[in-house]
């Protein structure tokens, strides 16, 4: 039986974190090709994929820096879909945030993805073929008034929310869609042991954020585009 992804080849950035390993399982089991970009020298040891025929893992891959991405993204062949889960997130008061720390949020979140989609960008271009590009905004990017005490991080995921419609009427006419996710807290093991007294069953499932992702990217989204897609699950 033909399966969703059968040999697409899909960047997946973050693809070793909590939701990425997630998205990654999701995509090879529909017959993907993924393709894991790593920073560190080793497969993290909880990532579950690393010995699956369906996945290529490289390590040493910096995504903040365009000549490296840009040399990464030349080496994926047919690249259908890029999925742009790697960033990072911090809260703290505007009057407590120093610059190094707004600087980090504004690379680990907005550069990664602005590098990444213009690479992807122009390797689908490249091959005349549509292609799928996914980003990864938050609710604070969509509702600035939750982004109080966390102002650097709103500011970062606003960024890629902006991105994410720009670019995707950009390039509308050429058989790209470009969309982004933006959920509220996702139940990860971080986020659970950082706030262990919340309710869970009120965060976002990971299966439910890659259910999302997968669709986006997937050859039966014909028509979304330019879509920030909220995830608020019960918050």
């Amino acid at each position: 039986m033909t399966k969703a992804f059968d040999g697409k080849h899909i960047i997946v950035t973050g693809g070793t974190g909590a939701l990425g390993s997630v998205v990654v399982g999701r995509l090879v089991e529909q017959g993907a090709i993924c393709h894991v970009p790593n920073t560190h020298a080793e497969p993290p040891p909880h990532f579950p994929h690393a010995d699956h025929p369906n996945v290529r893992l490289s390590h040493n891959i910096y995504l903040a820096d365009v000549r490296t991405v840009d040399a990464y993204y030349a080496d994926v062949p047919e690249l259908w879909a890029s999925i742009h889960l790697a960033g990072g997130f911090a809260a703290a008061p505007l009057d407590k945030t120093e610059a190094a720390s707004f600087e980090e949020l504004l690379e680990t979140n907005i550069h990664t993805a602005f590098f990444c989609c213009r690479a992807a960008l122009r390797a689908m271009l490249a091959s005349g073929t549509a292609g799928r590009i996914v980003n990864v905004a938050a609710r604070p990017g969509l509702d600035p008034r939750r982004g109080a005490g966390m102002v650097a991080y709103a500011t970062s995921k606003a960024a890629v929310a902006a991105m994410t419609v720009a670019l995707a009427e950009e390039v509308k006419a050429k058989g790209i869609l470009a969309n982004a996710i933006a959920p509220s807290t996702l139940d990860t093991p971080a986020n659970r042991e950082a706030m262990p007294d919340a309710d869970f069953t009120r965060w976002v499932s990971l299966e439910a954020a890659a259910e999302t992702i997968a669709y986006l990217a997937s050859p039966a989204n014909q028509a979304m585009s330019g879509a920030l897609v909220p995830l608020y699950g019960r918050a």
